[in-house]
């Protein structure tokens, strides 16, 4: 316990809190992805100069490249940026939740039920879990079958106190190799909302956060090639809220903005009223993350290569250098992500 208190990684209770508090104030967390030790670093210091609480995630792309290139072992990598996560985030005055991103069908057994299995044993020696979600990406799949395994792994979450993100339908463009065409498919249906919520509960069965299509795509894109329809999250909302007898209003579904950077400030502001409650930021996190970078290896180009039988300047080419120049690069565009988000100066006391 440090500070006011409270963990920095939040308690899974912390953790349903963070989301609650979300959805009643029409916030959502930045869900940042991080492949280092310093990009988690960034973060966290992105979300503690905002006073935002917020999530980390780790894709299996990134959870291979902590792993290391000589095996890309996922499970080693992303449990030792945990275990490093909890250790520093006590440093920051803010709250953060781990999550793992997308994970399909051919990945599972490599990466979310084991670290499910790691969690599981933290849990029966009485610790909280290692990490507070992980994401199961069956949108490559039929909805019968990514549902079927949605339930195997919600129950095995629920009993170990993670909450699940499942995506029911495709989010478009390309992510860790998963990539969906850009067209019809990326805007979920009343439908499928309903079949989710029939083979998944409304909470009463593990607590879970849903990923479903508006429109959303990975990636790099211009103005226009991409159709948002955030409104369909209250088409969705209120069809469930109906069957169910919900009230009038009721967002029975705790969503999440996939392919959330470039998006406009409207149509972000159209998602939080419509109970998104978590938008994951990569593209535009990785290119904060970078273009000090290459600012600082163009302009000082004869320190950082031994040019024309010169020495270079070491103090130009010391990773630490230009590292900190990305790590305050990418904090500043978290801060922005919490601004447009509404979540910053919403942190827990």
């Amino acid at each position: 316990m440090t500070r006011s208190g409270h963990m920095p990684i939040a308690t899974p209770e912390v953790y349903s809190e963070m989301l609650d508090r979300a959805k009643a104030g029409k916030f959502a967390y930045p869900a940042i992805n991080v492949t280092s030790t310093q990009t988690l670093h960034a973060a966290l210091r992105g979300f503690a100069e905002a006073e935002s609480d917020g999530i980390i995630q780790i894709s299996t792309g990134g959870a291979e490249f902590l792993g290391g290139q000589f095996s890309k072992e996922m499970v080693t990598g992303s449990v030792a940026l945990a275990e490093f996560a909890h250790i520093v985030a006590e440093k920051y005055p803010v709250t953060v939740a781990l999550h793992t991103d997308h994970c399909p069908k051919d990945k599972l057994d490599g990466y979310v039920r084991p670290l499910i299995a790691v969690s599981e044993e933290r849990v029966k020696a009485g610790r909280n879990p290692l990490f507070q979600s992980h994401m199961w990406d069956g949108s490559a799949e039929t909805l019968a079958d990514n549902l079927s395994i949605a339930q195997e792994l919600l129950a095995r979450a629920a009993a170990a106190k993670i909450i699940l993100e499942v995506e029911i339908t495709p989010t478009g463009g390309e992510e860790d190799g998963v990539s969906h065409e850009i067209n019809d498919s990326l805007y979920t249906t009343v439908d499928d909302a309903l079949r989710t919520a029939e083979a998944l509960g409304l909470g009463e069965k593990g607590r879970y956060l849903l990923a479903a299509s508006f429109g959303n795509v990975h990636g790099v894109y211009k103005p226009g090639n991409v159709v948002l329809r955030p409104e369909l999250l209250k088409e969705l909302n209120d069809g469930v809220a109906a069957k169910y007898g919900k009230p009038a209003g009721a967002q029975p579904f705790d969503f999440v903005f996939h392919g959330g950077s470039g998006s406009s400030a409207e149509e972000i502001a159209t998602a939080l009223e419509n109970g998104v409650v978590k938008m994951n930021l990569d593209t535009d996190t990785q290119y904060a993350f970078t273009r000090p970078v290459a600012d600082h290896m163009f302009r000082n180009y004869d320190g950082v290569l031994k040019v024309d039988g010169e020495v270079g300047s070491k103090s130009t080419y010391d990773p630490r250098t230009w590292g900190k120049l990305a790590e305050a690069s990418m904090a500043a565009r978290v801060v922005v992500a919490t601004q447009d988000l509404r979540s910053a100066g919403t942190k827990i006391k």
